[in-house]
């Protein structure tokens, strides 16, 4: 019987075997014996080579020591078959190799390094109790001090905010097809007594967060995600998951479970948003924007942009009749508006206008479209697309339900405004099917910053019709009258887009 130097509890033995703390491991080999609960294990890969570098494991000891594992590709198959997560085991004899110096995920100095003579059993009738897990949390001031420094991996928990740019409320539903096809996801999540942050969660982490998600009988809030890397993304620090990640909600582990009844106790916590400093986005000029589009290394990202309004492009519809229920773009049934949202594929709905304006800016580097989607557009002319359609065929009480709409004049009254745009460079833009940049915000130049994060669900329901812009800048509006001369009319190809309806109920 070998007594813990705490005093606390005996470790049972069948016999006189000599056991090893993980606090006392040093390097070089050991004739000794470790007993661990096995946390998790992972494949660990060369994404360079696409080699297979071993199998990396964290381990924690009776004390509540963490130590990180590894096994050879050679040795894996000897030891992966008794391997399973959360149970407890005892390695005789190991080495103790120095700790890597890029993506840890423990404190220790030493790594657990099975050798030749390595033998690896699973412990029975255990008597000493195992933590079953042990996470390492910290401050967002700590994410942004080793942002892009490729060291430690940290763990995270928070509640969330968005989930692939829906709100919570929505009840998103997570298409696993698709993003299995983009290989991630997006999660804005709220740090406790932080900022809201982003989380990019990508393959086997995606998926496993899809798999709770989804099997949660109600909306998950709360999620943990752990050894998380910290990345500067478009400007703005992010955190995207390794595969060494692993993901909990609400009521999964001690911490999610603490933040829940935490979160459950203050419910104005879960409708403010502190994101002034994560989602400061960078400033560039038109010129630079088109300039990041054509690196390699660039990746959809959101930008603050200062510009004069020239014109309202003509040529395409100013607004789109939406789903009264998900905002995305409906087309007329045979009887009714039936939504192309095939996650809400509602029958029957009203239509409901919203904005999709293109309008022609410039600062002193560039000219460019801005596509004025959803709130966008109401925080610009101060009014609701539905109320200009409405005001519309109220003055022209005679006009039939094909009629197009002419641009408002609380659109064409912007012209020659200045104002702070919030820009998002998208798929579309990177892939090179158009230069035309969504705006998700509009605010006046004496601001602040105000966080994304409340963008409006508009923005996504309607980001493929961005891609239909074709060529930047098309011909000024013919409904502005005096406002322009002939010389700032441009040309556009690939002006084929629906012309603008009056919305109508599908009752």
């Amino acid at each position: 019987m070998a007594t813990k130097p705490n005093g606390k509890s005996p470790v049972s033995s069948a016999s006189d075997e000599k056991v090893m703390f993980f606090r006392d491991v040093s390097l070089g080999p050991h004739e000794t014996q470790l007993r661990f609960r096995l946390i998790h294990f992972w494949e660990a890969w060369n994404p360079i080579k696409k080699t297979l570098i071993g199998l990396e494991m964290l381990l924690i000891d009776e004390q509540g020591t963490v130590i990180q594992g590894f096994i050879s590709p050679s040795r894996i198959e000897k030891y992966l078959g008794k391997m399973e997560r959360g149970k407890v085991y005892k390695l005789d004899n190991f080495y103790g190799s120095s700790n890597k110096s890029v993506y840890r995920v423990s404190d220790h100095a030493v790594t657990v390094s099975f050798s030749w003579n390595s033998e690896l059993s699973e412990l029975q009738n255990i008597t000493t109790p195992f933590d079953e897990d042990r996470f390492r949390f910290h401050s967002y001031e700590v994410f942004e001090a080793n942002c892009d420094l490729k060291g430690d991996l940290y763990d995270v928990v928070g509640h969330m905010k968005l989930v692939n740019g829906h709100t919570l409320t929505e009840s998103p539903v997570l298409d696993e097809v698709q993003i299995a096809a983009a290989r991630h996801l997006l999660v804005h999540v709220q740090l406790h007594g932080g900022p809201v942050i982003k989380l990019y969660l990508w393959d086997q982490v995606a998926t496993e967060f899809c798999r709770k998600f989804k099997s949660c009988e109600t909306t998950p809030t709360v999620l943990l995600v752990t050894t998380v890397n910290t990345k500067r993304l478009g400007g703005t620090l992010a955190l995207t998951s390794m595969s060494s990640s692993r993901v909990f909600m609400d009521y999964d582990v001690q911490p999610t479970i603490d933040y829940f009844g935490w979160l459950s106790s203050n419910p104005a916590i879960a409708e403010q948003v502190d994101a002034e400093v994560v989602t400061k986005r960078e400033t560039m000029t038109i010129g630079e924007l088109f300039s990041y589009i054509k690196q390699k290394s660039a990746k959809e990202a959101f930008f603050e942009c200062t510009a004069t309004i020239d014109d309202v492009v003509h040529g395409y519809a100013w607004y789109y009749i939406s789903c009264s229920g998900c905002h995305s773009k409906v087309t007329k049934g045979p009887t009714s508006l039936i939504c192309t949202n095939n996650k809400c594929g509602k029958v029957n709905v009203d239509g409901v206008p919203q904005y999709m304006a293109r309008l022609s800016v410039y600062d002193n580097s560039e000219q460019a479209v801005f596509v004025l989607l959803g709130d966008a557009g109401r925080a610009l002319t101060g009014k609701h697309a539905s109320e200009l359609v409405s005001n519309y065929f109220e003055a022209n009480a005679n006009e039939g339900v094909d009629q197009e709409v002419p641009v408002p004049e609380a659109l064409i009254n912007t012209i020659g405004q200045s104002h702070k745009f919030c820009v998002k460079v998208t798929k579309h833009n990177l892939s090179g099917k158009t230069r035309a940049l969504t705006v998700t915000k509009i605010l006046p130049l004496d601001t602040p910053t105000e966080t994304e994060t409340s963008a409006g669900t508009n923005i996504s329901a309607t980001s493929n019709e961005t891609s239909q812009t074709g060529n930047d800048v098309c011909e000024s509006s013919k409904s502005r009258v005096g406002a322009a001369d002939a010389g700032s009319k441009r040309s556009c190809d690939n002006a084929k887009v629906e012309k603008a309806k009056r919305p109508k109920s599908g009752k």
